[in-house]
């Protein structure tokens, strides 16, 4: 690394630059204390009053002026924010509880990945809000990530070769700023996934190819290159919104795994090898973040060799208790696809102790689980009828829809055979299901 020959003494602040701040590392922003000199070819951008970054380009040759906290006691760096606004809150746990603001806080809803990934008006992305809102909903979980290789429409991350540039355009950041305005309009708190086990919109596999230019998926969990791009990608996006109560938690990953889209790996990961990565990045995150929640985003798969069915295996890589375990890791998450796990046959009671053994996990580790995604396609509402009694009787923290639906402007949301529309017979048993869990001691 190519060091500057001077120190560079910044006349705002009377600070000292021992050293200079590498590519894509953080060079200001409030409570931070390190270095603010970027390395020649980069300058000090400010992304938002929290983060600072060095990136590529003939900007100014300082780091922009750190943003000054107010005048109180001095914090530690980069894990103390400033205090919430008063009368919202940020969402926090209390044993196998949520609470906001001492009181309880029930997580029930849906999944919306789309809504952020698509130039939605205003207007629609309230309507997609309201839907949910209106069956009792109080949270919903969306993507918080988008990987391209050109820069057209939305987009979060675009790679040319091995160098990532993040957006913090109306395309990109700014785009998901209306999504969480949207969703305070509506009485909504979002759990943001912050990237993909799968292809779509991008996520781990593009990491990989594009740094390693290799088709080996569970690289993304050893290789340092790979973990220090992802890092800065979490880095932006989470340090936009450390003080957003809008944002009830950040997860890891959508539904990790040891092989993605491709199916290829090394051959070498093991659920250790998932679990030291998500020890790793919860610790980060956490690093970044003291306001929010953090979650893993997985299946809830558990790792009991020889098992009867495919979910309990461990096959794929994640040990749902291990996991759990995790001092960074605040909450619980699981899914159920019988369809998709060839349990088609026995959906209903398979569901039923799914579900039941995701509660005495949460009972033994004294943390909130949720049910995050869940479908069927057919029988719904005979199935999650069943489903929902369990979650009620268990005392399972909560559960979120896969997928809610709307009828946008540009017409129908997409329906993947799972999705649930309003006016429909189970959207009335969603917000039965809602009351009932809101009423749940």
């Amino acid at each position: 690394m190519k060091h500057l020959a001077a120190i560079i003494t910044l006349a705002l602040g009377c600070r000292s630059a021992l050293a200079a701040v590498p590519l894509w590392g953080q060079c200001g922003g409030i409570n931070y204390s390190g270095d603010t000199t970027c390395v020649s070819g980069a300058y000090c951008l400010v992304q938002n009053d929290w983060y600072h970054q060095c990136v590529p380009g003939a900007g100014p040759t300082t780091a922009a002026p750190t943003s000054q906290a107010p005048t109180t006691t001095a914090a530690p760096p980069t894990t103390t924010a400033a205090p919430p606004p008063a009368g919202t809150g940020f969402v926090q746990v209390s044993g196998a509880r949520f609470t906001l603001n001492g009181s309880k806080y029930t997580v029930i809803g849906g999944n919306s990945y789309w809504v952020g990934l698509t130039s939605l008006s205003t207007a629609d992305m309230n309507k997609a809000f309201a839907d949910i809102a209106s069956a009792g909903g109080t949270t919903v979980r969306t993507w918080g990530f988008n990987e391209v290789n050109s820069q057209n429409g939305n987009w979060y991350q675009s790679w040319s070769g091995s160098t990532p540039t993040i957006n913090t355009g109306s395309t990109g950041l700014q785009n998901f700023d209306r999504v969480i305005a949207a969703a305070k309009a509506n009485g909504i708190r979002l759990i943001v996934a912050l990237t993909n086990n799968w292809a779509d919109y991008g996520g781990m596999d593009v990491y990989v190819r594009q740094i390693l230019n290799s088709g080996n998926h569970d690289l993304f969990y050893t290789d340092e290159r790979v973990k220090t791009a992802f890092k800065n990608y979490v880095r932006t996006f989470v340090g936009r919104y450390v003080n957003e109560p809008g944002i009830l938690a950040w997860e890891l990953a959508n539904e990790p795994r040891c092989r993605g889209s491709t199916g290829t790996s090394t051959g070498a990961c093991t659920p250790a090898t998932v679990t030291a990565w998500i020890r790793e990045i919860s610790a980060y995150i956490k690093s970044l973040d003291s306001n929010h929640l953090v979650a893993i985003g997985d299946e809830g798969f558990y790792n009991q060799p020889g098992a009867p069915t495919y979910p309990y295996q461990g096959g794929e890589g994640i040990d749902f208790d291990v996991n759990l375990a995790i001092p960074t890791v605040d909450f619980g998450t699981f899914h159920a696809y019988p369809d998709h796990w060839g349990q088609k046959d026995s959906a209903l009671a398979w569901g039923v102790q799914w579900i039941r053994d995701h509660a005495a996990s949460q009972t033994a580790a004294n943390k909130p689980v949720i049910l995050e995604e869940f479908g069927m396609l057919d029988n719904k509402d005979t199935i999650y009828t069943a489903w929902f009694d369990a979650v009620v009787s268990s005392g399972l923290a909560g559960d979120l829809i896969w997928q809610a639906g709307s009828a946008l402007s540009t017409g129908n949301t997409h329906n993947d055979g799972f999705t649930i529309y309003p006016g429909t017979s189970t959207y009335s048993l969603l917000t039965r299901h809602a009351a009932a869990l809101k009423a749940r001691a």
